[in-house]
């Protein structure tokens, strides 16, 4: 999509703090970070949400849990850390582009929100 945020991330006509890239997914630091760490993991191609994802890209979904990993151990979290999806506005999302959140770095309370 043309006019989407994170789609122009993934082409570069947007800046962020990369900290991880391969050929389908793209991480970078959330602008306004809820934990230490906070990366957010995005496919590159276009899909409005996880649950989209999972139905239309299966081999993506793998490729992106496989970079949650990948982040998770460069950023030091190890198997510590929160993943979050929203999916829809009732649940938080805010850019309809699906991306994971990785929160690390304090401990993490339960109920979440």
């Amino acid at each position: 999509m043309a006019d989407c945020l994170f789609c122009k991330i993934a082409r570069r006509e947007i800046p962020a703090a990369l900290v991880y890239e391969d050929e389908r997914v793209i991480a970078f630091n959330d602008i306004n970070p809820q934990a230490p760490t906070h990366v957010l993991v995005v496919p590159k191609e276009h899909h409005a949400n996880v649950a989209h994802l999972s139905a239309d890209a299966p081999e993506t979904l793998v490729q992106l849990f496989e970079s949650i990993r990948a982040v998770a151990d460069s950023e030091g979290l190890g198997d510590r850390f929160r993943l979050v999806f929203n999916t829809g506005p009732e649940a938080g999302q805010s850019v309809f582009h699906v991306h994971a959140h990785v929160l690390g770095g304090r401990p993490m309370g339960w109920p979440p929100g």
